[in-house]
């Protein structure tokens, strides 16, 4: 087996963030890879159902949130040595954008949490699972206690 040569980190700042983080970085080292960051702000649309159209995701809380997750990446790229330009903040569909990175930068490996969801959660989907079946690379879903 090859080593891997470029691991992609997928974050959201829920509370047990460190745990995939950890395992993302022991992953970089034993393999020599070098490692890439990313976190997308979700842009759902809002529908308004008084007059059926769809809206826009706010674009007030986009840029909000956009500037949180800037502070909180770069917290988490500092720490692990990722320079600037392998660290993405996207918005968008979750999964798509996450494969979309992944192949437009030559990932091999994309290392994200899962919650392990069942029933009713898993019927909705999940990030984890769809950027299994789409992406091109092997995905490592870390998975992470219910809390």
């Amino acid at each position: 087996m090859e080593n891997y040569k470029h691991i992609l980190l997928a974050v959201d700042f829920y509370e047990q963030v460190d745990v995939i983080v950890n395992k993302a970085q022991l992953l970089a080292t034993q393999n020599q890879a070098k490692l890439s960051i990313i976190h997308v702000v979700d842009s759902l649309p809002v529908v308004d159902s008084n007059y059926g159209t769809e809206m826009p995701f706010n674009m007030d809380l986009t840029t909000e949130l956009v500037a949180q997750s800037k502070e909180k990446i770069a917290k988490i790229a500092n720490k692990l040595k990722i320079p600037s330009e392998r660290a993405w903040i996207e918005i968008g569909s979750v999964s798509y954008e996450i494969v979309r990175i992944a192949e437009e930068n030559a990932v091999d490996l994309i290392v994200i949490g899962s919650h392990g969801r069942h029933g009713l959660a898993l019927l909705l989907g999940s990030t984890a699972n769809s950027v299994l079946h789409h992406a091109r690379c092997d995905v490592l879903a870390v998975r992470l206690q219910n809390q």
